[in-house]
């Protein structure tokens, strides 16, 4: 394989794999600064024509990537148990049975993925659990899905993704649209529904622009058509 062509695929796999934590609140991650601080050789080194070189740093970059992500995945994962415990211990789970059964689903899944060393998904179903009940912690829960069908009417049957530098679509984020379920941790809906679509049917993070995502109706909404920007 030409040099040149596999430091840019490089460079390219170094940047489409830090969109996994580079949001995340947490403490300093010296993986993430280390990993940019090679890329950034990467790119210098091969601007100069040193491809060698250039490959290298490109090579670590990636490498300290993965590691960020398992640092971050761990780090959900324990804010994730934190706030199980909080919700056992303040009474939360005993009256919110639901919220607490659906984030105790996600971590779960969480830990599952923490053992494959499935940090992506790991990531993805750590942040789920921790959306449900931080709700609860902040005193802002999320409203209650609407029980009748007049509720929701005149709602899409089918979405077509969009591209994710521009909208950020994903199964999480799309479930949270206002007209899709108006929560973003019911996206296990959307993944039953559509992964036999998927590139990866395994892998609920993989979905491209234009494929065309079946929203189930979950509380007999009446859902038709494609949605319309």
């Amino acid at each position: 394989m030409n040099r040149k062509f596999t430091i840019v695929l490089l460079i390219a796999l170094f940047l489409s794999a830090q969109f996994a934590f580079a949001d995340y609140d947490l403490p300093e991650n010296e993986f993430y600064l280390e990993s940019l601080r090679l890329n950034k050789l990467a790119q210098d080194t091969y601007e100069y024509g040193d491809y060698d070189a250039s490959a290298g740093f490109a090579e670590e970059a990636i490498r300290y990537a993965h590691l960020s992500d398992e640092y971050v995945a761990d780090q959900l994962i324990t804010e994730a148990k934190r706030l199980l415990d909080w919700a056992d211990d303040s009474g939360i789970a005993a009256k919110h049975p639901d919220d607490y059964n659906e984030s105790k689903d996600f971590y779960d899944a969480s830990l599952e993925a923490q053992i494959n060393e499935d940090w992506d998904n790991a990531i993805f179903s750590a942040t789920g659990a921790i959306e449900i009940l931080a709700a609860y912690e902040t005193g802002t829960p999320r409203p209650a899905t609407p029980s009748t069908p007049a509720a929701a009417s005149g709602l899409p049957k089918q979405y077509t993704v969009r591209p994710w530098a521009t909208t950020r679509d994903c199964l999480w984020n799309i479930s949270g649209y206002p007209w899709v379920y108006g929560e973003p941790t019911k996206w296990r809906i959307l993944y039953e529904a559509n992964k036999s679509k998927m590139p990866n049917p395994n892998n609920p993070d993989l979905i491209e622009p234009g494929m065309v995502i079946d929203i189930p109706s979950i509380n007999g909404e009446e859902r038709q058509g494609m949605w319309q920007p």
